[in-house]
């Protein structure tokens, strides 16, 4: 909406920055992450009120039967402060602007209404698999389905850039979009999984989307993507921006999730971060870094792959002490705080990787 403003610098000048994605992707930043502090403590204050508490499960580690009790739903804060600064920021006339907030708004509602299920009307199986798995079909086909029809870019619409090589690409033909229903559901559920412990889910989540970010304003601009051997999407720049709220939107939520957690993600935001980080690999055609980007999601989830694997063809026999990883170190005996720093130690040395693609080609 501020970006309009650009059109009147011809009476104020100072207004021109409006047009620029660096000024704008900055200042949705600041605006998610302020937001979210001043909206913080009254929604954290009114789900302890309609007592939407987290109910810890006995089988886990038994250093999280202190959380019980934790308001959850959270996730709602991240949502309601992305989706304010993206249509604050953000040109809501581009194509990937509207297909992210179409993925963010289809699986919050996913998983906010697995949280309702299982935190308001007490049922603690939530909504069912089969509806989650729906809803995320649905929603990847939707997006799927545009992307096909109208590709990023044309000339590589089912090509796959291989990283770290000099224009090397690979066709996939057909099999391009059974794979981007794969990054869009796999990512959905990889940081639902990720999130069990205080600020490891959404500290994951600000480090992929400042990757993408990144990613997207590069690809968005055709100086820099000959430059640097990208494929060029038009429009894809603006990507940045609603990245850039999501990070805001996530540093915002760390600061009353940070350990100790005065409030939990839920289903409501973990859903959505991921399937909107897949959704924005996608679009900027920089599908395989989102394996490297988001490498700490994909350890969590082949870690229950694995886990589960082992417990049905090796005669109930685990690999892990539990699944997913992060459970694994804490009942190794590693406090949950350091659990979580070191996975975001490992999480920065995979951006610094993804990004280096960008120079060795």
């Amino acid at each position: 909406m501020l970006y309009y403003l650009h059109n009147f610098n011809e009476y104020l000048s100072p207004l021109n920055v409006f047009q620029y994605i660096t000024f704008r992707a900055g200042w949705a930043i600041i605006t998610s992450f302020f937001m979210s502090l001043l909206i913080g403590p009254y929604l954290v204050r009114k789900i302890k009120s309609y007592k939407i508490l987290q109910v810890q499960r006995t089988n886990g580690p038994k250093t999280h039967w202190s959380k019980d009790g934790t308001p959850t739903m959270g996730g709602l804060l991240i949502f309601i402060t992305l989706i304010t600064t993206t249509l604050l920021w953000a040109r809501m006339d581009n194509r990937f602007i509207l297909l992210l907030l179409f993925t963010t708004i289809t699986l919050a509602f996913t998983g906010w209404m697995d949280d309702y299920i299982k935190l308001v009307k007490r049922n603690p199986k939530g909504a069912s698999s089969k509806f989650k798995f729906f809803m995320q079909i649905i929603t990847a086909t939707a997006v799927v389905t545009y992307l096909a029809a109208y590709p990023p870019n044309i000339n590589f619409s089912t090509w796959l850039l291989i990283p770290y090589t000099k224009e090397f690409y690979i066709n996939l033909y057909s099999a391009y979009f059974a794979m981007a229903m794969i990054v869009i559901i796999g990512s959905s559920n990889a940081v639902n999984l990720t999130d069990g412990l205080d600020g490891l889910a959404a500290g994951s989540i600000v480090l992929a989307a400042l990757t993408f970010a990144i990613l997207a304003y590069s690809s968005g601009n055709i100086r820099i993507a000959e430059y640097l051997k990208l494929i060029y999407v038009p429009g894809s720049g603006e990507i940045a921006v609603f990245l850039a709220a999501m990070i805001g939107s996530c540093l915002g939520f760390l600061w009353f999730n940070s350990y100790p957690a005065e409030i939990f993600m839920g289903d409501t935001s973990s859903l959505f971060l991921g399937g909107a980080i897949g959704v924005a690999a996608l679009a900027t055609k920089q599908e395989l870094l989102l394996p490297i980007a988001g490498g700490i999601f994909l350890i969590e989830t082949l870690s229950v792959i694995l886990q589960m694997s082992s417990y049905k063809l090796r005669n109930k026999k685990r690999i892990f002490l539990m699944a997913p990883l992060h459970h694994h170190f804490e009942l190794k005996g590693v406090a949950e705080p350091k659990v979580t720093m070191r996975f975001l130690i490992l999480g920065i040395m995979l951006m610094l990787l993804a990004l280096s693609s960008l120079k060795i080609r």
